[in-house]
């Protein structure tokens, strides 16, 4: 019972941090100009990415990190400054520079690089998200057998989130459908906004974390 008490407390939490629901509005403002089997494509390569992601840093992220002098608040405004200049665009009615223009429309694979940046890495698996995934599988090691469950539930929890999101995005179409162009501008607006809030938020988490880490605040 304690298993299972502790395995729902942590996919209630990196099902919130990710946000898939949240995340569907973002997908359809982003893809709204993508054929059908276009963002099929970029479905499996967000789900594939964010999944590869957060497994591996879960696993081996502290020694990633450590191998490149990379930090998390460093992770986090990096982040955070890609994702503005995407909101921004898209709040200014502009695409997203990580769309295709005119002179790349024959090629497709300048569509789908959406799947992996921004919308497989950092909104589907950013610094929140990846942070979570590593404290809570470094949170057991009292003995072998206790890390090996804990890592287990982590990672089931993270497959599980990500296969919901799997299929709130493969359904994402049929809210195009009901609310037509005009809707799905409206809301790339609001989520031009809501993206660009996002994208300051992690820029003050992360340099907030760097004064801490400094001793500059307290």
């Amino acid at each position: 019972m304690i298993e299972i008490a502790v395995a729902l407390s942590i996919f209630a939490s990196i099902f919130a941090i990710i946000d898939p629901i949240g995340n569907v509005p973002l997908f359809i403002a982003m893809t709204q100009n993508h054929s059908r089997e276009e963002k099929i494509r970029v479905i499996n390569k967000v789900i594939i990415v964010a999944t590869l992601t957060l497994v591996i840093f879960g696993l081996v992220g502290q020694y990633i990190f450590m191998l490149f002098n990379i930090t998390i608040p460093a992770f986090q405004i990096a982040g955070g400054i890609l994702i503005f200049k995407i909101g921004f665009d898209m709040l200014q009615g502009g695409r997203p520079s990580a769309k295709r223009t005119e002179d790349e429309k024959q090629e497709a694979i300048e569509k789908e690089i959406i799947g992996i940046v921004p919308l497989g890495i950092p909104i589907f698996a950013g610094p929140g998200s990846i942070s979570a995934v590593m404290l809570y599988i470094s949170q057991s090691q009292e003995n072998f057998f206790n890390s090996i469950v804990q890592l287990v539930i982590v990672l089931s929890c993270v497959i599980l989130t990500m296969g919901i999101s799997y299929v709130l995005l493969r359904n994402a179409s049929k809210i195009f459908d009901r609310i037509g162009r005009l809707g799905t501008l409206a809301i790339s607006r609001i989520m031009g906004l809501i993206i660009t809030a996002m994208a300051v938020q992690f820029l003050l988490n992360g340099i907030y974390a760097v004064l801490l880490n400094w001793n500059l605040i307290t």
